[in-house]
């Protein structure tokens, strides 16, 4: 359960979480993490990527073979990601093999997911003979819906956390089965540390992406547009909140992996992904047109540029 608690003189209270982050049914142990991951996924397709296909003219079917695929090559992307960075646990992944791809207990680089699931967007699109990039800004669609939801899995995870704080959202953990990383402490009867909730901050950093893109799709704008902003606004949003996660060691220059991974995306990937666009965008909406149009209008009450 979650409760605020008094804390210490000066301090109006906290957080605790006392929430076991597996559910045990029976014999069978139920993930938190997973859990939030399953109902991620069901609402970034069903209220985001469906009505971003129905728009574009993607017929549901095609839509939900891409998004199943994306998902599967999306989750082994950011778990594999997320292995390499973690040099002092990879003994234990050689005597565990399964945990390499155990997501569900935590742990996912999200830039990995990133970088497997444009690829395989990319390939199915095309495979199914379909624009490209209208899949690409369908992917990042489901990124913005669906990872808010999935941070909650974290949360309760405890395994992204902040420096130590006497703010009022500040989160203590008190289950002894909570998911805290070296330097992070449990509550106990004799001491209590609350930290910044870096996850909480990741979501709503997700979320302030999502109604920039939200703008973009009133707008709008040409297919890749969504792909290449989400690319870019992510990669300055984790330059920023990976300054809140203490969770992760700091490397050279005091900066962590994600952050120098985002500098590479914003020199590197952002302007390739946009000189790749500018290069096709217009031929292969040419030789992907639209489908019929959708049941619904677009939300600017227009059809697609594409269509006109």
């Amino acid at each position: 359960m979650m409760t605020a608690v008094p804390a210490s003189p000066g301090l109006v209270g906290f957080i605790t979480i006392n929430v076991d982050p597996v559910l045990n049914i029976g014999p069978i142990p139920i993930h938190w993490y997973g859990v939030m991951y399953a109902v991620a996924f069901l609402a970034a397709y069903q209220f985001g990527v469906l009505p971003y296909a129905k728009w574009r003219g993607l017929p549901k079917p095609i839509a939900e073979k891409i998004c199943v695929w994306t998902i599967i090559f999306g989750l082994l992307g950011g778990r594999l990601y997320y292995v390499v960075q973690q040099p002092d646990l990879w003994q234990n992944y050689i005597l565990k093999p399964i945990n390499i791809i155990a997501f569900w207990q935590g742990g996912m680089a999200f830039f990995g997911a990133i970088m497997a699931g444009f690829v395989t967007l990319a390939i199915c699109a095309w495979r199914y003979g379909y624009n490209p990039w209208i899949a690409l800004d369908g992917g990042v669609i489901f990124a913005v819906v669906g990872q808010p939801i999935g941070r909650i899995g974290n949360v309760i995870n405890g395994d992204i956390l902040g420096s130590p704080s006497t703010l009022p959202w500040a989160t203590a953990y008190s289950n002894p089965h909570a998911i805290l990383q070296t330097g992070f402490s449990l509550c106990t009867r004799i001491q209590c540390i609350a930290y910044q909730p870096a996850a909480v901050y990741e979501a709503l950093g997700t979320i302030c992406i999502g109604l920039i893109l939200l703008v973009l799709v009133r707008r709008n704008v040409r297919p890749g547009i969504l792909a290449i902003a989400y690319v870019a606004l992510y990669g300055v949003s984790q330059l920023i909140l990976f300054e809140f996660r203490k969770s992760e060691p700091p490397g050279p220059l005091g900066l962590r992996e994600a952050q120098w991974t985002s500098i590479a995306t914003l020199v590197l990937a952002v302007p390739l992904l946009y000189l790749l666009w500018r290069k096709t965008n217009v031929r292969l909406e040419k030789r992907f047109p639209p489908g019929p149009a959708a049941d619904e209008e677009p939300p600017t009450g227009q059809q697609p540029a594409a269509a006109r």
